[in-house]
């Protein structure tokens, strides 16, 4: 494993940001399978040599960098270029096709990001989406209010982790959400002009998590996650994780070949893929697809029968390597990303000790900052931590899970902010 000819080690270079909760684990899974992992880095260059990072690049001008990505692998040829989160997919892909490494096409990569166009591809290929459509951030939210049917839901096409998605189910409820999804937007730097804003049908259901890799003979799922709390709205913040799926097969299923098709009509054809999909009724819906891994810490529950973790598969599959047949070790396992009640600035988390002695807990990670903002959703983009359970049922991961969260105690003050002190009067 992980040997080339020549006996010299299999590479790869990862391509990631300062602060992807993704690379500890691929670095590690790297150094157990014997393979060589070089970094890119999204950072200016000056920083990554002072940092002694191989490779600084800017993953916003995603052309440049390939270029910059491609010389390098020119120099030090790599068995694989993997993207470790979103920001970094349509980068992968124009570097692998300019280097001959097998990739993902651009406009696959770019249509995982852009929640219009995926639902667009998807639309395209046969695939039951909810009614869509998209609005200029500049656009007046009263008028639009008047065109949509409700309840729907109003999304920021580019952003990720439920940032700026929010329910509405009336006219007065769109325009208060329209207007936060573009504050939100215009905090990220977007003018309203250059940003898009996604209004969809409300589609009622039950959420699940698919995890899977893309192989040559289609999509080999790895784990199918079900999310036991209701996502109804206003805002949409995931907090449980637990696996193996509750649901019937026969479910289990349709999600699947759901899940595959899906990747087919966006032209995803190798590597990680992580689905978001609502069951309901009517069957499954895909919400949001990504040619990425799992985010946060969420893939370090999953252990295969085999000894591998998620990340294992990932690198072996992109290095070619052979599959191991992946089978679950443990009969349940589950994590909870912990939920951020209130903005603020962190001051305590206590508890921490009394919830990692819940049977069934694994571990607890607090990764906020004490004393640093956080922001609850729709304006936040990451969690307070997150908590790990084991156990023989799903339905008592499940309940280690609450229990452990039930046992944090979480302060937040306010974050004060001073008013500019007027020049006084001459």
């Amino acid at each position: 494993m992980g040997q080339t000819n020549g006996n010299q080690r299999k590479r790869v270079l990862l391509l990631t940001t300062p602060a992807s909760y993704r690379t500890p684990a691929f670095l590690a899974a790297a150094e157990r399978l014997g393979l060589e992992a070089i970094q890119a880095v999204d950072l200016p260059e000056p920083l990554a040599r002072e940092w002694n990072v191989p490779l600084g690049v800017d993953f916003t001008r995603p052309e440049r960098a390939a270029e910059q990505v491609a010389a390098f692998v020119r120099e030090q040829p790599v068995d694989a270029i993997l993207p470790l989160d979103d920001s970094a997919t349509v980068l992968a892909a124009l570097a692998c096709a300019r280097v001959g490494l097998p990739h993902n096409a651009p406009d696959a990569a770019l249509a995982a990001r852009d929640k219009y166009l995926m639902r667009e591809m998807l639309a395209a290929g046969g695939v039951a989406v909810p009614h869509f459509q998209r609005f200029s951030a500049a656009s007046d939210p009263a008028h639009i209010a008047r065109q949509v049917n409700y309840p729907c839901v109003v999304k920021p096409t580019i952003l990720s982790g439920s940032r700026g998605v929010i329910r509405a189910d009336d006219p007065d409820q769109f325009v208060a959400a329209f207007a936060r999804t573009r504050d939100i937007l215009a905090s990220e730097g977007w003018a309203p002009e250059a940003a898009s804003i996604l209004v969809e049908e409300f589609l009622p259901g039950f959420e699940v998590a698919l995890e899977g890799l893309l192989t040559e003979n289609g999509l080999q799922v790895l784990a199918l996650f079900d999310k036991p709390d209701p996502l109804d709205g206003p805002f949409f913040e995931e907090t449980i994780y637990v696996t193996p799926s509750r649901l019937p097969e026969e479910t289990q299923a349709a999600i699947a070949e759901t899940t595959a098709r899906g990747a087919a009509a966006l032209g995803l054809r190798q590597g990680p893929i992580h689905a978001e999909l609502r069951i309901n009724e009517r069957g499954p819906w895909i919400i949001e697809m990504a040619g990425r891994s799992i985010g946060g810490l969420c893939s370090t529950v999953l252990e295969f029968g085999t000894g591998y973790k998620l990340e294992d598969l990932i690198l072996l599959q992109a290095v070619g390597e052979r599959l191991p047949e992946p089978d679950m070790a443990a009969p349940a396992v589950g994590v909870m990303m912990i939920p951020i009640p209130a903005s603020g600035i962190l001051r305590r988390v206590d508890g921490v000790e009394e919830a990692s002695k819940v049977p069934g807990i694994t571990g607890v990670e607090i990764t906020a900052r004490l004393n640093h903002p956080i922001a609850a959703l729709p304006e936040g983009a990451s969690y307070l931590g997150f908590i790990f359970a084991r156990a023989e049922t799903p339905v008592a991961v499940e309940a280690a899970l609450r229990e452990a969260h039930g046992r944090l105690r979480i302060r937040i003050t306010p974050e004060i902010r001073l008013r500019p002190i007027a020049a006084p009067a001459r």
